[in-house]
């Protein structure tokens, strides 16, 4: 399915005159009249035959067709937290066309719920994110309990959703009001999400619909309704359909070659969900975050396009998972999120940003367009160009991120270099450059961006990856006048960084066909030359500004169109690619981590399916 951009359009709600939530674009009730919890529970999970049928599984997974104000979510989570038997992990998956601002959901949900349930309100709220087009995973309880919410018009968003369904909360405005909430097409993309024996329920009793689920692969039936209601409807997948019981994922060591941002963020994932991994790079043998070594700081930073095209999309949600990902570390490791001004260069390009942030219509407190006083007063220096403002931007010190993550419960951390990979008993070897064995384990991940290569088993229909190459770079650190030290991230031409270590960071350069990665005193003009605009100073006079450290250099690893490689090498099972991060490896290191980890516990992805498929290795 090819993805058309549609601006997401927030809920706006009434209420009628007995008190109950209205949606004034549908003009239909939120939920039942005797409560949403009393629905909650009679229709949705009683429909379903929970909590019995979650009991003794590892993993259960909920899809639920319209979130609104989540009580059916807040209900099934109440419910499990209540059953002593209960499975080790629960799912949701949400769609949801027009979402709740976080202000709204606080004012309308929170004086709705009962007292059992208002502190799982209020952690729903809390982690509440901006609304902006596409998936969004929540996690609460440690991990244990998973919200994923697709934002968008269900027609579209049910294509791009990757899970497998134990059960359906089909619950949208009536569909008389909202038919899109009720069509053939809808059903029958939930029945590929289906697994077997799945079960669907709603209070929703019309014929057309009925009808529509059996056409699908439902076995449909009617049961007692609620209160005065004398029925609603609920439905089992025909046995021949549905998605097979996944396989137990392996207790064993994942083993993730590669102990860079990559290989790092991957790691950190496995051990959220308890899973151990070995990492394993040369570069341990100075210390975890060696990889980054002298590396003060970096900047994640997402970005926006007319069309918000694949790249734009990615970079979105890989940022969003790292600020969701890196907040709770400690506080020496933890990004600062300061925020980001990406200057434009001269007034087409400002008018060019400004058409496109009034084509997304994406909220103002994730981007906004800021003329040059109100840069200058963010900056904390007059600075002439107006900027987008993106105020999740993030500044990061590498070193210090990649030695937390790396010292997560049930990661160890091997200093040896992978020389080969070949198969072994059901899984994979790890081997040295002289050919013996390093490890051993079901699951491999290649995060050592360009020298993967060098160790995948396969060498056939792998064209993106024969086509990767290096680049070398560098930033240089400058020691400013107090005029010229931001309070924020600043982009342009090149980039600009609050004061770190006790240097500001200028970056970068990029060098193809390059035998070595130098810090150079060329690298550092060519730097100066890409500030200079962005600060007013002549580039002499900034190269002048010298720091203690001259800089920091590595290499990117890049495909073409420059995006990351994500997923599992076809043809070679257990083999995982988490390369060519290029200049964006902040970003997609938790993004990465999570998609494979999600994978091999078997969780909804908080992916569309679009965009692995545009990471995926071929």
């Amino acid at each position: 399915m090819t993805f058309q951009f549609e601006s997401l359009v927030p809920a706006d709600v009434a209420f009628d005159q007995g008190g109950t939530p209205v949606s004034k674009l549908y003009g239909d009730i939120y939920h039942a009249r005797q409560g949403a919890m009393a629905q909650a529970d009679h229709v949705f999970l009683r429909g379903n035959a929970l909590p019995e049928r979650w009991r003794g599984r590892a993993g259960f997974t909920v899809c639920e067709t319209g979130f609104g104000l989540g009580q059916n979510f807040l209900a099934l989570w109440h419910a499990w937290l209540s059953d002593p038997q209960r499975s080790t992990r629960l799912h949701m998956v949400s769609f949801e066309a027009h979402p709740f601002s976080r202000a709204d959901l606080a004012r309308v949900l929170l004086p709705r719920v009962p007292d059992s349930m208002a502190g799982l309100a209020r952690q729903l709220v809390d982690q509440w994110p901006a609304l902006l087009p596409g998936m969004h995973r929540l996690e609460f309880q440690e991990g244990a309990v998973t919200l994923t919410l697709a934002f968008g018009a269900v027609g579209r968003m049910a294509h791009l959703v990757q899970a497998r369904a134990d059960a359906f909360f089909l619950d949208g405005f009536s569909p008389s009001k909202n038919p899109e909430m009720w069509t053939p097409s809808l059903f029958g993309q939930l029945v590929r999400l289906a697994a077997k024996g799945a079960t669907a329920a709603t209070w929703c009793t019309a014929r057309e619909v009925r009808d529509a689920l059996s056409n699908a692969g439902f076995l449909v039936s009617r049961a007692p309704g609620l209160g005065g209601t004398r029925d609603m409807t609920v439905a089992v997948l025909r046995p021949n359909l549905g998605r097979d019981e996944p396989r137990s994922a392996p207790q064993d060591a994942v083993l993730v070659v590669g102990g860079g941002l990559a290989g790092a963020g991957v790691a950190h994932s496995l051990a959220l969900r308890g899973r151990p991994c070995l990492v394993i790079d040369p570069v341990f043998e100075r210390g975890l975050g060696a990889s980054h070594k002298g590396h003060v700081a970096a900047a994640i930073t997402p970005l926006i396009s007319r069309d918000d095209d694949l790249r734009a999309r990615l970079t979105r949600a890989g940022s969003q998972r790292a600020l969701q990902r890196w907040q709770p570390l400690p506080a020496r490791a933890r990004p600062s999120r300061c925020g980001t001004i990406e200057l434009a260069q001269d007034e087409t390009e400002e008018s060019e940003r400004r058409r496109v942030l009034d084509a997304l219509s994406f909220p103002r407190d994730w981007v906004s367009w800021l003329d040059g006083g109100d840069v200058s007063r963010l900056a904390g220096f007059r600075v002439e160009q107006g900027g987008v403002y993106f105020s999740d931007g993030q500044l990061v010190r590498p070193e210090l991120l990649i030695e937390a993550l790396l010292g997560s419960p049930g990661v160890r951390c091997l200093a040896a270099s992978a020389g080969g990979l070949e198969p072994a008993r059901g899984g994979w070897r790890v081997l040295d450059a002289g050919g013996s064995p390093l490890a051993e384990g079901s699951t491999v991940v290649l995060a050592n961006a360009a020298r993967a290569r060098g160790l995948l088993p396969m060498g056939e229909g792998l064209s993106k990856l024969r086509a990767m190459h290096e680049l070398a770079g560098q930033v240089s650190y400058f020691d400013p006048d107090p005029g010229h030290e931001p309070s924020l991230i600043l982009g342009g031409a090149g980039y600009w960084l609050p004061r770190t270590a006790g240097v500001c960071v200028g970056g970068s350069t990029y060098v193809p066909n390059a035998a070595e990665s130098l810090v150079t005193a060329q690298g550092r003009m060519d730097i100066a030359g890409k500030l200079s605009g962005m600060l007013d100073v002549p580039k002499d006079e900034l190269a002048g500004w010298v720091a203690g450290g001259e800089g920091w250099a590595g290499w990117r690893a890049v495909v073409a169109g420059r995006l990351p490689v994500i997923g599992e090498l076809e043809g070679a099972p257990g083999v995982w690619l988490a390369c060519a991060y290029g200049s964006r490896g902040l970003t997609w290191s938790a993004l990465a981590g999570d998609i494979i980890a999600a994978a091999l516990h078997h969780e909804p992805l908080m992916l569309e399916r679009d965009l692995l498929r545009a990471v995926a290795p071929r």
